[in-house]
Order: structure tokens, then C-alpha cells, then sequence
């Protein structure tokens, strides 16, 4: 049967009788088809000696075709075009294959086996999306519902790639359509471009400002981007501490799409942001019938991110009884939807956010302990925007250029001067406080340069306090001019009451280190309980 020749290199096939059908594994453009049809007089009612004789002479033509073929150059000219073809492509740096509309792959070229660690015997006449789990294409793929004709056209895009042996590669893919005489399109050729130790190269000397959404150049935000692929590579369960607007989400979903879990769903839920009730039918689905308004069955998250990867947001949040219900299905794998008895299988990986201290939590009784454990097998713990600010212009200028975009402004910078404040701001909302101030500056901004006057109130008004500072003790240091200003009662009074207390926030503000303040308030105890209770 044809099917039987679908994992061979052939050259050129022959078929006497009718054309394959559309589905065969025989493809169209590789290999070369040759098809005689031949009638079979014999297979009529009524056919006689005499007209069987007569079918001799059709045989004896077949058999000349036959040996012309071989023996006057036709067979040799097309062996020798397509070697010639497959030298010069497995001659390439590039890995190429080819696949047909239904996906199955025609063509692997020498490239394509030692970029993906697959022999071509085990990906010829195969579907792609099962040789490749997790998929080559990933999003980009034009063939995932079906084929569309107006879908096919070329693109490049980046993806990562998981060799045989389980190495995680960057590679840059290059897809263009293949057509037809007429000019309809029957599959696609894309040439695969293995950039992994480039871009290692590339982050090391700084030229990488972000990795899979997340923006940073600083040695800790490198780290995690390291920490990220090393967890999208093992299936674990991940805790995600840190404040509010440091971008926990943004790395559940890195390790989600660096996971070979990619192909399936990654489904986000607000534990905080439910009541108990429709948290444990939101998670869990529910029959119909099972409580008032459920008018029908209804999956639950755990169930949609079946092979896929489950975000729950704000875990810490959790009640007692929810912890135990999360507990069982983390342990075995099983739950059932609210109202029904009948137990469910999943496969799902679990990662978890919370801005809360949940070790903190764990001493206290206050999280289960065992819960904890489950879940923090490998926690990541994100850095507030003040301990990387050298990121703070690259963030400044990717949210620029992304809201810019999208409000139809052109170019827009930043000043020195409005830069300057943007660096020495506390950003207690962190990187998500820094893009809303992005925005409330381009609104505010008629010209192509941003200005202190743009920026929001709270970050100008820590610049008027310094100035205020700096102008009351250059005054009271006369014969002094351009001399740094010291720390004085008044000032550091003035500092702490507008701050409540906050040493930290009053430091910054002053322009000094937390050592140089609370050095100076030993020789001021009074300063020291300002804000304390």
C-alpha cells in the first residue's frame, strides 16, 4: 500500500491505474508522481478472446514506457535534480522542512535533524503537531483549525523548541506557502534557525531588554529570566511572592509558555477577588440544579486547564476550607464539581501569587502548612522596582513607545529632568505605578518631550520638598555656596511629618542614606518618634 512508502525518501513514483486519492501520504511536488492509466478492458461483461488479444499490444507499449523511463534519461534527470536539491539544502546552516495542508511533513532536511534531534524516518508523512509536542509553530501556526487558504502567507517569528533529548532552544522560523502551477497553495516551507547561544550572548552583554513580556536589564531581573527556563522545564508547582504591580502574572505566564504544557491553556484566577461560594464553583464547575441559578453544567478552571497550567492569583487569600479542597486535588489529581458526585481526572499545573507574607502566614496557623509546602516546591520571590531602578528608563521607554502607539502619537521622550525624578521616586506601586504614570504623562503631554510638569502630582511633589530643602540650607550656610547641603532639625522634621514616620521614604526624600538619618537622629530623639504611635 502507498501508506507503507510514506516514511521513505523516494525520488519519483510510478502508479498505473487512477491518481491517488487527496489523502494519500504521496504529496504533491515530493516525491515526482507518475501516474499511467491503463484501461482494463477485461474487467467489462462480454470481453472476448479476441479483444483480449488485442489488450497485448497495450502491454507491450507499457513495457516500452517503462524502459525509456529508466533507459533514456527521464528517471536519471529527475534523481539527479533532486539530489542535486537535497545537497544544496542540507548544505544550509538553516534547518528546512515542508508539510502539505493536512500538516503531514514531506521534507527534513539534514539541518532540520540536527537543529531538532529527529531523524527523518520519524517525521516523514507524519502530522507535525504530533512529532513536535510542544508544538514548533506554537500561536503561529496557520493550520490549527483547519485550512485556509487566506491564512497562508509568509511570516517569521521566534520560538522555543524542545529537543529530543529534552534541550530548550531558541530558534527563529521563516514560513513561506508553496503553490501550485495554478497558483493554489498546498503546504508551507519554513527554515529553522537556531539562535540559542546568540541570544545567550545578547543577554550577557546587555542587549536583551526583556524576556517573554517582562522588561529589565539589571542582574536580578537576568537572574529570573534564568529561573524561568529553568521552571518551564520541570513541572512543579510554583509560589510567586511579591508586592503589588511587580509583575507576577507576567512570570506564571513565562513559565507557562516556555513549559511544554504551552499547546494547552493557561486559565488565571483571582482567589481574592471571588466570595467563597462562587470561588469553589468558579474552580471546580458545577451541575445543573446544583444551586440557584445554575441553570446548566458549567466546567470549572481546574477543568478547562486540563494539560495546561492553572494561575491562581492572591493564594494566600484562600479559606480553610478551600485549602483543603486544593490540598486533595493537588495530592491526587481528583475533585468533583460542586452538586455532583462523580469524581474528575485532571492534569494541571498549579502556580501561585500572593503579595502576602505566606511563610509568615504558615507560623501562624493562618495557611496550612502542608498546603504550603505542596505548592512552594520552588518559590520565586519578585524585586520591588526600587531595588532594580537602572530598569526604570528601559521600562520608562517600552511603555512610551507601546502607549504612544496605541493613543497614534509619534516618537515621545523623556527629559533628563523628568527622568531624574522618575529615578529617584520610591514606586510603592512598583513597575505597574511607573506605566500608569507613563500614560498620565502622554495625556498631559502636547509635544515630544516630557516634562516634570507632566508627571503625576506624587512624584513632583517629592521633587518640591527637596527643593524646598536644599534652598533652606543653602540659606543657612552662608560663604558656602555650591556646597552639599547637610541634615538640619527643621528639615528632617518638615521630611518625617510629611511622611508619616517613614525613615526609608524620608531618607530618599532628604537625598541621603537610611545609615546617614538614623545617624543623625540619635542626636535628635524626638525626631524619632514622629509618626510612631
Amino acid at each position: 500500500p502507498l501508506e507503507s512508502l510514506a516514511h521513505e525518501k523516494i525520488d519519483v513514483a510510478v502508479i498505473l491505474g487512477p491518481e491517488p486519492s487527496m489523502d494519500s501520504t504521496f504529496l504533491s511536488g515530493a516525491p515526482a508522481v507518475v501516474v499511467w492509466r491503463i484501461k482494463d478492458f477485461t474487467m467489462h461483461a462480454g470481453v472476448d478472446r479476441i479483444q483480449k488479444d488485442s489488450l497485448r499490444p497495450v502491454a507491450i507499449t507499457l513495457g516500452d514506457r517503462v524502459k525509456d523511463f529508466f533507459e533514456c534519461g527521464y528517471f536519471s534527470a529527475l534523481l539527479h535534480q533532486k539530489k542535486s536539491m537535497d545537497n544544496m539544502l542540507d548544505s544550509l546552516h538553516e534547518g528546512v522542512l515542508a508539510h502539505d495542508k493536512n500538516r503531514r511533513i514531506f521534507y527534513f532536511s539534514s539541518g532540520a535533524e540536527r537543529i531538532t534531534g529527529f531523524s527523518h524516518t520519524r517525521v516523514l508523512g507524519r502530522d507535525c503537531h504530533e512529532v513536535f509536542t510542544p508544538r514548533l509553530c506554537g500561536e503561529e501556526c496557520s493550520f490549527i483549525e483547519g485550512y485556509d487558504a487566506s491564512r497562508l502567507k509568509a511570516k517569521e517569528y521566534s520560538t522555543v523548541f524542545l529537543t529530543v533529548d529534552g534541550r530548550r532552544k531558541e530558534l527563529d522560523v521563516s514560513v513561506s506557502p508553496l503553490k501550485s502551477d495554478d497558483g493554489s497553495p498546498f503546504g508551507i516551507v519554513a527554515a529553522l534557525s537556531d539562535q540559542t547561544a546568540l541570544r545567550a550572548l545578547e543577554q550577557q552583554a546587555g542587549e536583551v531588554e526583556g524576556f517573554r513580556g517582562i522588561i529589565g536589564q539589571d542582574y536580578k531581573i537576568l537572574a529570573l529570566f534564568d529561573l524561568i527556563r529553568d521552571l518551564a522545564q520541570c513541572d512543579f508547582s510554583v509560589v510567586i511572592t511579591g508586592e503589588s504591580g511587580t509583575g507576577k502574572e507576567l512570570v506564571a505566564r513565562a513559565i507557562h509558555a516556555e513549559s511544554p504544557r504551552r499547546d494547552s491553556l493557561f486559565v488565571p484566577v483571582n482567589c481574592g477577588a471571588l466570595p467563597e461560594g462562587t470561588l469553589e464553583s468558579e474552580l471546580f464547575g458545577h451541575v445543573k440544579g446544583a444551586f440557584t441559578g445554575a441553570i446548566r453544567d458549567k466546567k470549572g478552571r481546574f477543568e478547562l486547564a486540563d494539560n495546561g497550567t492553572l494561575f491562581l492569583d492572591e493564594v494566600a487569600d484562600l479559606s480553610a476550607a478551600m485549602q483543603v479542597k486544593l490540598l486533595r486535588v493537588i495530592q491526587e489529581g481528583t475533585f468533583e464539581p460542586v452538586g455532583s458526585e462523580k469524581t474528575r481526572k485532571v492534569n494541571v499545573r498549579i502556580i501561585c501569587a500572593t503579595n502576602r507574607d505566606i511563610k509568615g502566614m504558615v507560623k501562624k496557623g493562618e495557611f496550612r502548612e502542608d498546603l504550603y509546602y505542596r505548592l512552594a516546591v520552588v518559590p520565586v520571590d519578585m524585586p520591588p522596582l526600587r531595588d532594580h531602578r537602572n530598569d526604570i528608563p528601559v521600562l520608562a521607554r517600552h511603555f512610551l513607545k507601546e502607549t504612544a502607539g496605541k493613543m497614534g502619537k509619534g516618537s515621545v521622550s523623556l527629559s533628563d529632568k523628568a527622568l531624574s525624578l522618575l529615578m529617584s521616586y520610591s514606586w510603592p506601586g512598583n513597575v505597574r505605578q511607573l506605566q500608569n504614570a507613563i500614560q498620565f504623562a502622554l495625556i498631559k503631554c502636547h509635544s515630544e518631550s516630557i516634562h516634570p510638569a507632566h508627571l503625576p502630582p506624587e512624584i513632583t511633589r517629592g521633587m518640591a520638598y527637596r527643593e524646598e530643602i536644599n534652598t533652606r540650607e543653602h540659606e543657612n550656610t552662608p560663604g558656602k555656596a555650591g556646597r552639599k547641603p547637610k541634615l538640619s532639625p527643621e528639615s528632617v522634621q518638615m521630611v518625617l511629618q510629611r511622611v508619616a514616620g517613614n525613615k526609608s521614604k524620608a531618607a530618599r526624600m532628604l537625598g541621603v542614606g537610611r545609615a546617614t538619618l538614623y545617624n543623625f537622629l540619635k542626636d535628635y530623639p524626638a525626631l524619632s518618634e514622629i509618626g510612631e504611635e
